[in-house]
């Protein structure tokens, strides 16, 4: 092998062992189970029972699950997880997390609805060394009713992260830049 090419290998395997460069300055997040999080100071932890509301971004008042307008994502526990299936059935994660039995408010904008489905990707993904959390990201979309016509306004992809052992459930509907890597080096205690 060429010294160049050796070298690129390198440089490659030290990065993919790096944590991503958002992950300083921050905060860490205690959360269930001995899960530990860092996530960037500028977002806000809110604490709801065994539900935990991270707002990245731009948010009224967060209210836990459902907050319209709060561009957040949410850490679950098993309350959640047990009545996290459409018409509040357990969640297993066949199924888009979705806890009510009739059309939710779209979470980009109130005045709309949501219709999720069907499944666009699933697999494992790491969460913290030693974890491997069931994955699946739902296409979605934003709707608007009139009559019998319906009509797409915004699309958006769900994202859910599983650990059923440990009763955890992520959920993010905004594509939270860097969320999937501050899963993957999470800490565990």
């Amino acid at each position: 092998m060429h010294k160049r090419h050796l070298a690129a290998v390198a440089v490659a395997t030290l990065l993919a062992a790096s944590p991503p460069a958002h992950a300083a300055p921050a905060q860490a997040v205690k959360l269930r189970k001995g899960l530990t999080l860092y996530i960037p100071i500028k977002w806000q932890v809110h604490r709801f029972g065994d539900e935990v509301q991270i707002v990245t971004g731009k948010c009224g008042k967060p209210v836990g699950w459902g907050t319209p307008e709060c561009d957040a994502f949410y850490v679950l526990g098993p309350s959640s997880i047990k009545r996290g299936a459409e018409g509040f059935g357990p969640y297993t994660g066949k199924r888009p997390f979705y806890t009510a039995s009739d059309v939710q408010p779209c979470p980009f904008n109130d005045k709309w609805g949501e219709a999720i489905g069907p499944k666009v990707t699933r697999g494992l993904r790491q969460v913290g060394a030693g974890h491997k959390a069931a994955y699946n990201a739902w296409k979605s979309e934003c709707v608007k009713y009139s009559g019998s016509t319906t009509k797409v306004l915004l699309r958006f992809t769900q994202r859910e992260w599983y650990l059923p052992q440990s009763k955890i459930l992520v959920v993010d509907q905004w594509n939270t830049p860097g969320l999937a890597d501050t899963l993957k080096y999470a800490d565990w205690s």
